[in-house]
């Protein structure tokens, strides 16, 4: 089965102030990387929009409705020091959301073995109750849920190696046996949580890297904490919080990864997909700053999950 890509043209309309790294160039390169004649063959699909009562498996409704209300009629509103809307930037969001979950139903239903959902905001940073680092609602999470909700399946695994640790992600699952949460990223780094102590109810793995380590560094990272977990929890789905910062390239950051080692980690997990899930994998664009790096790893990432 080919691999499925989903994006959407309201992506490039959630605007950031002039400088802002999360920007709409970041998507435009992905597209430009992914025109290439190497990737004919990706099932391209127009991002549904989602339903917004899904976003209720992670978010309470009194958060909703303030990140709602916060949404500008024109220009650009601040919701804290780095994280801004712009007036179609709810649309944004609610079919970034719809495309993860339809991602999920393609996995289940045999229309892809694995999906890309090339959207923008992000969402790892998002907490039950906050939004922050360019992050609205947690759509990793969301999905999760959402696939757990309608699909009735036991458990899920989420593997963020977006360089900064997924906070939100972790705080939402916290104490959820059900779910399974690996990060690698930069410790000390935004917004300073990761630490391997942190453990939630043992379902909480987290793998801090130090600054200006590079690729040996992050693949014994995977081989000794990540994999060893997922292969112990053997997870009946996993989706990828697939952040590109940690390239050597970067701004945002000091890990010197290539995307060689975003090819060989999306191998990996592929692998596991097999053994445990069915195949089944989701992934969804986080970070990533550098438009070269970013390019370059998508389409590093994409060309392994095309290779099935």
């Amino acid at each position: 089965m080919a691999t499925r890509l989903y994006t959407h043209p309201i992506f490039l309309e959630h605007i950031t102030p002039p400088g802002h790294p999360e920007r709409p160039d970041r998507l435009r390169a992905i597209e430009r990387v992914l025109d290439d004649e190497a990737f004919a063959e990706l099932d391209r699909v127009k991002a549904p929009e989602g339903d917004e009562a899904t976003i209720l498996y992670a978010h309470p409704a009194d958060f909703i409705a303030r990140v709602r209300a916060a949404i500008p009629d024109e220009g650009i509103a601040r919701i804290d020091a780095d994280t801004t809307a712009s007036p179609k930037s709810w649309q944004a969001v609610i079919t970034a959301i719809g495309a993860a979950n339809a991602a999920v139903d393609d996995v289940f239903a045999g229309r892809a073995d694995n999906v890309f959902v090339a959207a923008r905001p992000p969402g790892h940073h998002a907490e039950k109750t906050t939004a922050m680092g360019f992050c609205f609602f947690n759509t990793a999470a969301i999905a999760a849920r959402y696939a757990q909700k309608k699909h009735g399946i036991d458990r899920v695994a989420v593997v963020d190696w977006d360089v900064h640790h997924g906070n939100g992600t972790q705080d939402i699952f916290w104490d959820d046996p059900s779910v399974l949460y690996c990060s690698t990223h930069q410790m000390p780094l935004y917004p300073g949580t990761g630490a391997k102590s942190e453990t939630g109810a043992g379902n909480i793995v987290n793998a801090p890297l130090a600054p200006r380590t590079g690729s040996e560094v992050f693949r014994d990272a995977f081989l000794s904490r990540v994999l060893p977990a997922l292969d112990n929890f053997a997870p009946d789905l996993i989706i990828i919080s697939a952040g590109f910062d940690a390239h050597h390239r970067d701004p945002l950051a000091e890990i010197n990864l290539t995307e060689d080692d975003f090819d060989w980690a999306t191998g990996q997990l592929m692998q596991r997909a097999a053994r445990h899930s069915g195949n089944r994998l989701v992934s969804l664009l986080e970070g990533g700053y550098d438009l070269q790096g970013l390019a370059f790893s998508v389409a590093a990432h994409v060309g392994r999950l095309m290779k099935g």
